[in-house]
This record gives C-alpha cells, sequence and structure tokens, in this order.
C-alpha cells in the first residue's frame, strides 16, 4: 500500500460465495447478534447510516476514500466494482460534496453491483428511490463535488467507525448497515444459523402458550439481581 500517494488497486481479497450467499438468507441483526457482545458491536455502523434506496445487500466490498469535497475515487471505485459487490464510500464522513447520484447509481444497477453505502453525501434522492437500488449514507446534500482527488480505492477505510476492508462483507437492510470482517464470515454464518434454529422453537412455544419471560430464563435473572417486584402501583410509593 502506497500511504503517502493516490492509489488505486483493482482487485479486492475473495470469499467463499457459497458462503456469502449463506450470510445473505439472514438480516443484520442476526448476523450481528451472532458476532458476539464485542465484534458485533465493533462491526456495525451507528444509527447514523440510515437507508436512502429501498432493499438489502450482502456482499464484497469494493472500498474508496475520497478528499472532503471530491468524488473522483467514487467513479474509479464504480468502474471496477462486478455484479453482487458493494460499493463502500468515504470522505471523513462530512457533508461536502455530494459522493452519489442517481446517474452514478442507474449505471452502477445496470452493472449489476448490489448497493452502495456512502460515509458522506448523496443527492437525487427521490430518484434513487424510483431506482429501487439499495443505498445508505450519513447525510443528504447537493453540494457540487470536485473531480481531482487525491484519494484511494480498495484500500482499508474507516466508515462510520467501522473498520472496512476490500472485500469484507458488507450486509444492510432496514435496519442498518453490518461489516463482516473476512475472517470472521464463517463464524458470523454459523451462528446466525443456529439463532434461526432457536427462534423457530421459540416461536413454536410461544404459539402453544409460553411466556417468553420463561422460555428466555429471565424469572430466575430478576431473582438473582434482586430486583424487588411489588404489588402496588408507583403512586402507592409515592
Amino acid at each position: 500500500m502506497h500511504p503517502v500517494k493516490s492509489v488505486i488497486y483493482n482487485r479486492i481479497p475473495s470469499s467463499d460465495p457459497a458462503l456469502v450467499a449463506r450470510a445473505a438468507k439472514f438480516g443484520v441483526a442476526d448476523l450481528h447478534e451472532a458476532l458476539g457482545a464485542v465484534a458485533g458491536r465493533m462491526c456495525l455502523m451507528s444509527s447514523k447510516m440510515r437507508p436512502i434506496g429501498p432493499g438489502r445487500v450482502c456482499g464484497p466490498a469494493v472500498t474508496a476514500f475520497n478528499y472532503p469535497g471530491d468524488n473522483l475515487m467514487i467513479h474509479a471505485a464504480l468502474n471496477l466494482a462486478q455484479a453482487g459487490e458493494v460499493l463502500v464510500f468515504t470522505n471523513g464522513g462530512t457533508s461536502q460534496g455530494a459522493l452519489w447520484g442517481d446517474v452514478a447509481c442507474g449505471f452502477a444497477k445496470k452493472k449489476g453491483v448490489a448497493g452502495a453505502v456512502v460515509h458522506g453525501a448523496v443527492r437525487d434522492t427521490d430518484a434513487i428511490r424510483e431506482m429501487d437500488f439499495p443505498v445508505w449514507a450519513t447525510h443528504i446534500s447537493v453540494e457540487h463535488p470536485e473531480k481531482r482527488g487525491p484519494g484511494a480505492v480498495n484500500v482499508p477505510v474507516v466508515m462510520d467507525g467501522v473498520l472496512v476492508e476490500p472485500g469484507d462483507i458488507i450486509v444492510g437492510d432496514a435496519d442498518g448497515v453490518l461489516v463482516i470482517p473476512r475472517k470472521l464470515l464463517q463464524h458470523a454464518v454459523e451462528g446466525a444459523e443456529k439463532r434461526a434454529q432457536a427462534e423457530v422453537g421459540f416461536r413454536t412455544r410461544i404459539a402453544a402458550g409460553e411466556l417468553p419471560l420463561d422460555i428466555l430464563g429471565l424469572r430466575a435473572v430478576i431473582e438473582n439481581l434482586g430486583i424487588e417486584q411489588r404489588d402496588a402501583t408507583w403512586e402507592d410509593d409515592r
């Protein structure tokens, strides 16, 4: 990697397509929980990353770092991106210079790109929604972007506080965006599959009349924590 000058890497590390397809069966919530309390939080983008265009994505990241106010590198990344991949753009999270708009979005959809995640601003949001192309962003702004650089494509970037390396698996839906490092992909998928199987059992037991408090063993948790339970209203103790 060339840390002192602009660079474009034409390729990203690959993951097993069958494993990515298994991950695509699950939403952000299930995969987030499957990663565990530490990794799950570290890999989850904040609620600032909001869905702009509808839909879900699960695919390898093609990354681009852009200088604030400039979007030259998103075009280089868009040129390289392949069907099923997810474009991941940042300018440090500023609203300066829209990184993404409807024209680029239309070309991405034509190529079969899965979606775009933007740590920065997007524009033409009505048109993007009409295209039915999944987009997430932290800002909306029509501010004009320059196309002069500097920047980089397919290098590690920080997106809304989360490290994204090229080829990491990006999962996005209406709940938010999760980044699954390639080395944790199998762990996340297997954990999500186990959770899904367990939840089938939970739903069956709830349908049969059991209470979630009992199914999850939470009565014992409340008792062990010494939480007082009073057969009264709060006004009785006022």
